[in-house]
């Protein structure tokens, strides 16, 4: 009987030291990912930086020939053009 007490003792005793050590290393790895975030938030802002430089860097590059504007130039443009064809077929009609 006795030895069984003794089993059970050694048994509880090493789940304590196994809970303790568990508890040592999920503090080591919360640690960690700490560290880990607060470096993957300074590489996302880098990356972003950089995302910006090169973006303005790209607006800054002359067009190629003979490519339209983007924006409400190229639909204004369009529009023109309609309309000049518009009159002209309006013309040709006559």
């Amino acid at each position: 009987m006795i030895s069984e007490f003794q089993d059970l003792s050694d048994k509880i005793d090493r789940l304590a030291q196994l809970t303790q050590s568990l508890r040592a290393e999920n503090y080591l790895l919360r640690q960690a990912n700490t560290l880990l975030s607060a470096e993957n938030l300074s590489f996302k802002e880098r990356l972003f930086a950089a995302q910006q430089r090169i973006e303005a860097m790209l607006d800054e590059l002359p067009k190629p020939p003979g490519q339209e504007p983007e924006g409400e130039g190229a639909d204004a443009d369009a529009a023109d053009t309609a309309a000049a064809g518009s009159v002209n077929n309006s013309e040709a009609a006559r």
